[in-house]
């Protein structure tokens, strides 16, 4: 469980310094790339979260 706590950290640091990039581009397509990036991290980690949910909910049951 803690591995998947620092995962999920990790996805959200990550998503977030795409978000910084994708706002600092100038560039058009790289503004895109990193808003894709961003998007994806996220939904990632809102998975990961998820499963951490589930995880404990099985544990308390």
């Amino acid at each position: 469980m803690k591995d998947m706590r620092a995962q999920l950290e990790k996805l959200r640091t990550d998503a977030a310094e795409c978000a910084l990039i994708r706002d600092l581009a100038s560039d058009p397509k790289k503004r895109e790339l990193f808003t894709r990036l961003a998007d994806h991290l996220s939904v990632l980690a809102a998975e990961v979260e998820h499963a951490i949910a589930e995880g404990m909910k099985r544990s308390d049951g």
